[in-house]
C-alpha cells in the first residue's frame, strides 16, 4: 500500500507543512497525523469556527519531543501579510481554512466569499511568492451541484446550489490558472461529507454526523431534513487525512492542477444513518433512551443524492480507503462518549 510506504519515508524524512485552519476538525486531525510522523508542522488558524482546546487534544496525543515541532501562529487568511510570512521556507501547504457550511453561506454570502475566495487566494499567492511549489487544498463534493449522475466524476458538475458551492469552484478555477501560469504543483480534494473525532456536534452550522451523536447523547431532539431518504458517501477523518498526505507527497506530475473526489465510494440514506448511531450508541450505553427523530423540510441548497467515484484519485494518488462508514462510526462514536464524560468530570 503507497500510504504505508509514504508514512514510512516521511518517518526519516523530515519536510515543513504549513496547515491553515489547524484548529478546526480536519486541520487538527492533519496537525496530529503529521507529527506523529515527525515531521514540522506551522499552524495557522484565527479561531472563527476552529477552537483552543483542539491544539490541547493534539499535545497530550503526541510526545513532547513531536510537539516541540508544532509552531502555531494566530492569525487571519483574509490578511496577505499573514499569508505570506507563515508560509515563508514551507516545502508543502495543507489549506483548509474556510467557512464551511451551505446554510452558512446563504444567511451571509458576502463573509462566505471573503474568506473562501479571498482568503483563498492570499494563501495561494503567497505560496508562489515564497516557492511554495505544493499547495494542497480542501474543495467539496458541492461543486457538483444539481447533478443527478451517480456516481460523481470529477470532470461532470452540474448547476451551483448554494453560495459556498460557488466558492468552491472558484478555488478550483484559480488552482488551474496558477499550475498553467506558474506551475504551480497545486491539488484540490473534493471532500464528501467528512467526520471523525473532535467535529465540533455544537452550533448552528454543525455537520450532520456529530450533532446527531451529540443530541442522543444528551438526550435532545433529533432532526431530520427532508423524508430522510437523502444519501451522503461519509468519509471518516483518516481517509482525509490519507488523501492529504499522499496528494502533498506524490511525484506524479498527472495530479497536479486536478481535484480529486476524496470519500469512501459509498453513499448511505439519512434514516440509516441514524439507525446506524442508535446502534453504536447502545453497544456502548444499552440503557440511554433515545428519543425519535422528528421529520421537517428539506434545507434550501441540499443536493438528493451524493456519491463519490474514486477511480481517478486511486489512479493518480494510490489512494485506498482504510476505513469504511461502520467501523469509522464505531470510532467516532466511542470518542464522543469518552470527550462528553471526560467534560463531565
Amino acid at each position: 500500500m503507497q500510504y504505508t510506504q509514504t508514512k514510512a519515508d516521511l518517518l526519516n524524512n523530515k519536510k515543513t507543512w504549513l496547515i491553515t485552519g489547524v484548529a478546526g476538525f480536519i486541520g487538527s486531525n492533519l496537525a496530529e497525523a503529521l507529527l506523529k510522523l515527525n515531521q514540522n508542522v506551522i499552524a495557522l488558524d484565527n479561531f472563527s469556527t476552529g477552537h483552543k482546546h483542539n491544539l490541547e487534544h493534539i499535545q497530550k496525543s503526541v510526545s513532547q519531543e513531536q510537539w516541540e515541532n508544532f509552531n502555531f501562529i494566530e492569525g487571519d487568511i483574509v490578511d496577505f501579510a499573514t499569508c505570506k510570512s507563515s508560509s515563508k521556507d514551507v516545502d508543502i501547504i495543507l489549506h483548509q481554512a474556510a467557512l464551511g457550511s451551505v446554510p452558512r453561506s446563504i444567511d451571509n454570502p458576502i463573509l462566505s466569499n471573503h474568506n473562501n475566495v479571498t482568503g483563498f487566494l492570499n494563501m495561494l499567492t503567497a505560496a508562489k511568492e515564497n516557492n511554495v511549489k505544493r499547495f494542497v487544498y480542501a474543495s467539496s463534493s458541492s461543486v457538483y451541484g444539481d447533478s443527478q449522475e451517480l456516481p460523481k466524476v470529477e470532470e461532470r458538475t452540474g448547476n451551483l446550489l448554494s453560495p459556498y458551492a460557488v466558492t468552491k469552484y472558484v478555488n478550483e478555477l484559480y488552482m488551474g490558472v496558477f499550475h498553467k501560469c506558474y506551475g504551480m504543483e497545486v491539488i484540490g480534494l473534493r471532500y464528501f461529507n467528512v467526520f471523525g473525532k473532535r467535529q465540533d456536534p455544537n452550533g448552528a452550522y454543525a455537520a450532520v454526523m456529530p450533532k446527531w451523536i451529540g443530541q442522543i447523547l444528551n438526550g435532545e431532539d433529533l432532526f431530520i431534513n427532508g423524508d430522510g431518504e437523502t444519501s451522503r458517501d461519509f468519509t471518516y477523518i483518516e481517509n482525509v487525512i490519507q488523501a492529504n498526505i499522499l496528494a502533498g507527497t506524490t511525484t506524479n506530475k498527472k495530479a497536479f492542477g486536478e481535484s480529486f473526489n476524496t470519500a469512501i465510494g459509498g453513499r448511505e440514506t439519512l434514516n440509516n444513518l441514524y439507525a446506524a448511531i442508535v446502534k453504536g450508541v447502545k453497544k456502548h450505553l444499552p440503557d440511554l433512551i433515545i428519543n425519535e427523530p422528528i421529520y421537517r423540510d428539506f434545507r434550501t441548497g441540499d443536493i438528493r443524492h451524493s456519491n463519490a467515484n474514486i477511480n481517478k484519485i486511486q489512479k493518480l494518488l494510490s489512494y485506498e480507503p482504510t476505513h469504511t462508514l461502520e467501523n469509522g462510526l464505531n470510532e467516532s462514536i466511542e470518542w464522543y462518549i469518552k470527550d462528553i464524560k471526560g467534560r463531565e468530570k
